[in-house]
């Protein structure tokens, strides 16, 4: 990460035992065995999923916290640097995985499982069926079974576009802000991380009002067929990334404005935006294969 004394000549630094990545994961199981009952009706998972989220949130700011107390001790040398930056690599490879899982579900879906349904075979088993996306369909889309409840299919017009646009300017704040760190010009670096966050803010708010806006008025919902599960799966996971991602970039303002990074050494930083550019990639992905295709 960052420190302020860089003259540590050790190369390894091995750290005492921690209760946190314990900790991290009953906070995690918290928030699974919460979050599947509220899905499915069940009143009381709602508090399991806040309690989890609390406790998993709260677990992150001390780990965090005594990461960068070692930090700015001195005790991660050269080698610690590189651990810092394989590690960062491989975590957004899994990231890239585990997108690319989701978004082979809804390829699959598409150009596999839709036309098999369709064909000559089920017509005689399904005959009102008609193996066309509902982003392609007509404006109110139902099952013919009377399984899923009619609802419209969620275009790219305006909050995702909205969204698109905040997402794009958030990555040019930030490598604006990256830009003036190596500069040293800290100012000037802080005013743009601030611009970042707020912009990543921003896009939560927007996605949770297309989300209100969805379910209350197109009857769009994660029990809408396999539409409604993709769509929900994919710009839900996506929008807990861009929270997190902004908690990353969150800590690391405040930390610039307590004097941490150089323009040296700053992998604090470095790491945060890595993930956050990943996050805008990965929502240009989305934009076009829900919201346009």
């Amino acid at each position: 990460m960052s420190s302020t004394s860089h003259g540590a000549s050790h190369t390894y630094f091995v750290p005492e035992p921690s209760r946190h990545p314990v900790a991290a994961a009953f906070g995690l199981l918290l928030v699974v065995m919460g979050a599947g009952p509220w899905i499915n009706g069940e009143s009381w998972g709602k508090y399991v999923f806040a309690v989890g989220m609390i406790w998993f949130l709260s677990v992150l700011f001390q780990w965090f916290k005594q990461a960068i107390g070692e930090s700015e001790r001195g005790s991660y040398g050269g080698q610690i640097d590189m651990a810092f930056r394989w590690s960062m690599g491989w975590f957004i490879f899994s990231e890239v995985m585990f997108f690319g899982a989701f978004f082979s579900a809804l390829w699959w879906i598409r150009v596999h499982a839709l036309p098999s349904l369709g064909d000559v075979e089920n017509t005689l088993i399904w005959p009102d069926f008609k193996a066309i996306w509902p982003s392609l369909s007509h404006p109110a889309t139902a099952s013919p079974a009377g399984i899923v409840e009619s609802f419209v299919a969620q275009g790219p017009f305006w909050l995702p576009t909205i969204n698109t646009a905040l997402l794009l300017s958030s990555g040019v704040t930030l490598t604006i802000a990256h830009h003036a760190l190596i500069a040293g010009n800290r100012s000037k670096t802080l005013m743009f991380m601030w611009c970042t966050v707020l912009l990543g803010l921003t896009f939560l708010f927007v996605q949770g009002y297309e989300y209100h806006h969805a379910y209350e008025v197109l009857n769009l919902k994660l029990s809408s067929g396999v539409y409604g599960s993709t769509f929900f799966m994919l710009t839900g996971f996506h929008g807990f990334h861009v929270f997190i991602g902004m908690l990353m970039l969150l800590f690391v303002s405040l930390r610039l404005k307590k004097g941490h990074f150089t323009p040296e050494r700053h992998f604090g930083f470095e790491g945060a935006a890595w993930y956050w550019h990943f996050v805008d990639v990965v929502w240009l992905g989305l934009y076009v294969t829900v919201y346009w295709l």
